[in-house]
């Protein structure tokens, strides 16, 4: 627990049979719960997972792919039953050990101290974020950041970050199942955040890229604007809470 609320931990995985291992050894002590969700890989994802024989450890493993934004959908509703405090902490780390387990506790705080409903990362205060990530990430994330944040009317620093926080008092209000289930979930979740006038915070993060490959392809793209469109029209129509 942290400071009296639990901390349920998703990690969204697909093809991690390299990364996932480590990445649940790292979850620090305070951590209450593991949910890795093996998004139908076809490696050793969750036995590789498994073998850390960690007891806060449960795995869900769909049958198929059915993308990152399903994948996020089966943790959240995992870690929904395992919490009972409004401001338990439902936290998301990718299974491709890009995000450090150090900072877990600086991105779930806002929430457990109730100053905020959702809480993303942001990988662009690190001066060094450029040459880590790469130009054409760095100009993607860039693009998608100023064009999410026009469409919810919220100042964001970096939208795509998966690095994340929900309170699960928020969770419980979301549409989850109609959550984009591919590319383009973060858009999209904000969206309905934001539609909803749930508090968004961010908080400086360090990236970490190394040997993983990103499964982000050119197809991914235009449904990423159009849910940002759709966040737009969201945002517009709802009534304030």
């Amino acid at each position: 627990m942290l400071e009296g609320s639990k901390i349920v931990v998703v990690v969204p995985a697909f093809q991690e049979e390299a990364f996932v291992a480590g990445v649940v050894a790292s979850m620090p002590a305070f951590v209450d719960a593991i949910v890795v969700v093996d998004d139908g890989s076809l490696d050793r994802t969750s036995e590789c997972a498994l073998d850390v024989r960690d007891r806060r450890l449960v795995v869900s493993r769909h049958r198929s792919r059915r993308g990152v934004g399903a994948a996020l959908t089966t943790g959240y509703r995992r870690a929904l039953a395992m919490t009972s405090s409004p401001t338990d902490a439902l936290c998301v780390m990718a299974g491709d050990g890009q995000m450090d387990p150090r900072e877990l506790e600086s991105v779930a705080l806002p929430i457990v101290r109730g100053v905020a409903d959702y809480v993303k990362g942001d990988r662009f205060a690190d001066p060094r974020v450029r040459a880590s990530m790469g130009t054409p990430r760095w100009i993607g994330g860039q693009v998608f950041t100023w064009l999410t944040s026009a469409a919810i009317r919220q100042p964001l620093a970096d939208s795509q970050c998966g690095f994340t926080a929900l309170a699960r008092s928020a969770a419980a209000e979301l549409d989850l199942d109609g959550l984009w289930p591919s590319f383009g979930y973060p858009n999209d979740l904000l969206g309905q955040l934001a539609a909803q006038r749930f508090r968004i915070a961010e908080v400086p993060i360090t990236p970490m890229y190394g040997n993983e490959i990103s499964k982000l392809r050119l197809r991914h793209l235009p449904p990423i604007f159009w849910l940002i469109a759709r966040a737009a029209v969201r945002v517009r129509i709802r009534p304030a809470r």
